[in-house]
């Protein structure tokens, strides 16, 4: 009796650049999640004009969206094989 076991090599769905390329997205992501945050007030009977300044209106969600871009980006890439 023959004992047929075949090796099968796990692959990985990407390559490794797929993978770095990702994680630099989700980073880019996470630092506009960090830029939107903040601008609250300890009162809340006092409205803090913080909230609509550059950073929070248009700096963040711009990155979040060129973050996820990225992500996009780096699951459409074709490997080379």
């Amino acid at each position: 009796m023959k004992n047929n076991t075949t090796e099968q090599k796990q692959e990985f769905l990407f390559e490794g650049i797929n993978y770095k390329i990702l994680l630099i997205g989700i980073a880019v992501i996470a630092l506009g999640f960090i830029l939107m945050s903040g601008g609250g007030s300890d009162n809340p009977n006092v409205f803090n004009e913080d909230i609509f300044n550059f950073r929070r209106i248009r700096l963040a969600p711009t990155t979040v969206l060129i973050g996820f871009g990225i992500t996009i980006y780096s699951i459409f890439k074709k490997s080379k094989q």
